[in-house]
């Protein structure tokens, strides 16, 4: 069978492999690693020096799923997503009552060997549960109702909840992001669409008194007037952007900036790894990383507009939504321009269950340029 002059048949199955998308990844994991060696390398590092070997780890177990999730068909997914998506619900709600805290979020659930975060692994079963009812919606139509909304809203709801008492605001907040991508995507009547923001717009005076904790209150504080209180909660912040500043066009030099190297900067190999790269390589090396970004995007929407399958198209937006609203919030909060909320750099950060969770999602993608020469 010849389809655009290509013969399906002679197709060895690693040819059907998109390099373009490995190549990426692999291009922000190296320079993830480069900046999490210079982040725990420091003169006054101790503990966290580990960390840096820690992450070979995750990115060696997240390629193995990465290669596994690319040669199993996206399709068999599809017939366990809703057992996915109720026993993560299930860990959300264990999590709850019984998970570990760490500096002052519940949000773990401690397996000796690794600590799992149930909000991360929450994000792609959200992805593949909406994909999964949203197949059958009619583009052309004149969008999704109140009533055909009413369902994938609800799926959308719990998670966020769930995910808000932790309290985990900012992982919260992207699973709203990543959903309402999806949704709109899928399209929505403009008049629902009018009600939701004018609902959202009523709902914010209601959500600042009584859905925020104090310390979620002096972010959004702290973020309007960081220097307000530099030594306390505007600290963060602060040291951030002198580090994405001083950095300037050319950089520092790699292991030679002062705010990472000397400690001011905080949670520097997660939360804030952009702000070492801004200092050590300089606006250049912003400017790469985030064209990198780009690069991965358009590779991703052109795997989604040539997926054999309304389904797969689906996952591919909804893992680039989930890069996409990452990748934005943290970089706008590193730079200043949006509140401390903790979301981390996807392919760069340090941590387990975010890269694992990264890794799976851009294995359905690969999964889904797989198999688009196949029919």
């Amino acid at each position: 069978m010849s389809i655009g002059g290509i013969n399906v048949t002679e197709r060895n199955f690693l040819s059907r492999i998109d390099l373009r998308l490995i190549g990426l990844i692999f291009t922000l994991n190296v320079i993830g690693l480069i900046n999490l060696f210079s982040a725990t390398h420091g003169p006054h590092s101790t503990e966290v020096e580990t960390l840096f070997i820690q992450q070979i780890v995750w990115l060696t177990a997240g390629w193995t799923i990465f290669f596994v999730m690319t040669f199993l068909d996206y399709i068999w997914i599809n017939r366990v997503i809703w057992l996915m998506y109720i026993v993560n619900v299930g860990a959300l709600i264990y999590v709850d009552f019984f998970g570990k805290a760490v500096l002052g979020g519940q949000r773990w659930i401690d397996l000796k060997f690794f600590r799992y975060q149930p909000s991360e692994t929450m994000k792609m079963c959200l992805i593949l549960v909406l994909s999964k009812i949203l197949i059958n919606r009619n583009p052309e139509g004149p969008g999704m109702g109140f009533r055909e909304l009413l369902f994938p809203f609800m799926l959308l709801f719990i998670p966020f909840v769930l995910t808000v008492k932790q309290p985990d605001l900012g992982t919260a907040m992207t699973l709203m992001l990543i959903g309402g991508t999806l949704l709109f995507f899928v399209k929505i009547r403009k008049s629902i669409l009018v009600a939701i923001i004018g609902l959202g717009l009523i709902a914010m005076p209601l959500m600042w008194k009584y859905g925020l904790r104090d310390y979620q209150r002096h972010r959004v504080y702290t973020f309007l007037s960081p220097d307000s209180d530099p030594q306390g909660k505007g600290y963060n912040s602060i040291q951030s952007r002198i580090a994405v500043g001083s950095g300037q066009f050319f950089g520092k030099g790699f292991r030679q900036g002062t705010q990472s190297q000397l400690e001011f900067l905080p949670e520097r190999h997660t939360d804030f790894i952009y702000s070492v790269l801004s200092e050590e390589w300089g606006f250049v090396g912003s400017i790469a990383v985030l064209t990198t970004f780009i690069f991965l995007f358009l590779v991703c929407f052109e795997i989604a507009s040539r997926a054999r399958d309304k389904f797969g198209a689906l996952v591919v937006v909804g893992v680039t939504a989930y890069l996409f609203w990452h990748m934005f919030v943290n970089i706008g909060m590193v730079i200043g321009l949006l509140p401390i909320v903790g979301v981390p750099l996807p392919l760069l950060s340090y941590g387990g269950s975010g890269m694992l969770t990264t890794m799976l999602g851009m294995g359905l993608i690969s999964s889904v340029a797989y198999r688009r020469y196949l029919f």
